[in-house]
């Protein structure tokens, strides 16, 4: 099933981060983007998300310099429009997958398209690791070990769930009886013309 393959590969990045645990480490991608392109995009989709994961704990430092917490803003501004190029190029590779399918009469469309689904189990990937820390800390108190043991296997629960919900989403999509329609984010915060404020500096 596709989700067991992204999810190892969502493991197996997040291990491989917190080998040497910093934002600034080199990236080098195992899967060859030619003969291995979802695993590819998986494993850099997951990539981005766990350095940012990282960003965001690092900007929450109540002493953090106001210099350096604005240059961690613009990286994380960039990251969130990596994420998000990254989401459509996953979507992309599943449009062309999926091309040549009939779609049935009957087939409805989904709230949300693959990718972004996909885009959320990575995330919970990562909220599964770092809760699966807190819950073995060794020091930490009994009790706060014990509520994050409760949240872990929640989190644990979900991810059942929402792989389940991603298998059955491609297995429709395969079959004819749901289709992709495909939106682009068109995110304006970023964008010269269309943030109000940066064309105000042209």
């Amino acid at each position: 099933m596709f989700s067991a393959k992204a999810n190892k590969i969502f493991k197996e990045v997040i291990d491989k981060y917190h080998l040497v645990n910093s934002v600034d480490q080199s990236f080098e991608n195992p899967y060859n983007k030619d003969t291995q392109l979802i695993e590819h995009l998986l494993f850099r989709k997951c990539w981005i998300d766990t350095v940012q994961w990282h960003y965001e704990d690092i900007i929450r430092d109540p002493n953090i310099d106001p210099v350096a917490a604005l240059t961690l803003k613009r990286q994380i501004d960039a990251s969130n429009q990596d994420r998000t190029d990254m989401v459509e190029f996953i979507d992309s590779y599943f449009l062309k997958k999926f091309k040549e399918v009939t779609v049935n009469s009957s087939a409805t469309i989904n709230s949300e398209s693959p990718a972004w689904a996909i885009d959320r189990l990575s995330i919970l990937a990562l909220k599964i690791y770092h809760m699966d820390e807190e819950a073995n800390r060794g020091d930490a108190s009994e009790d706060h070990r014990n509520k994050c043991e409760i949240k872990l296997n929640v989190l644990l629960e979900q991810r059942v769930d929402l792989s389940s919900a991603i298998d059955r989403l491609l297995e429709d999509i395969q079959n004819g009886d749901k289709y992709m329609k495909v939106y682009k984010q068109m995110k304006m915060y970023n964008d010269d013309e269309l943030n109000p404020v940066l064309r105000k500096k042209n």
